[in-house]
């Protein structure tokens, strides 16, 4: 059985701060990603191209999970 916690509303402001903060760190490192990525086409290196998507990808899978994890929090 699946005990819920419910958190005062300061708490749940707390919490969707710290999840703002990790989600705008994880949008710089997927522009960062991005440029770099972009540079290395450009400059001949193809085999770049699919890691460069794979961590993309993992990057918006954390984002989505902080978004679902963040509407939980207000059920």
């Amino acid at each position: 059985m699946r005990r819920r916690t419910h958190f005062a509303r300061h708490q749940r402001l707390t919490i969707a701060t710290g999840i703002l903060c990790v989600v705008i760190i994880i949008i710089v490192l997927q522009l960062w990603l991005f440029t770099a990525t972009m540079n290395a086409y450009l400059g001949g290196d193809v085999a770049i191209l699919l890691p460069a998507a794979l961590v993309s990808l993992v990057c918006l899978g954390l984002n989505a999970g902080l978004l679902r994890y963040l509407y939980g929090l207000e059920r």
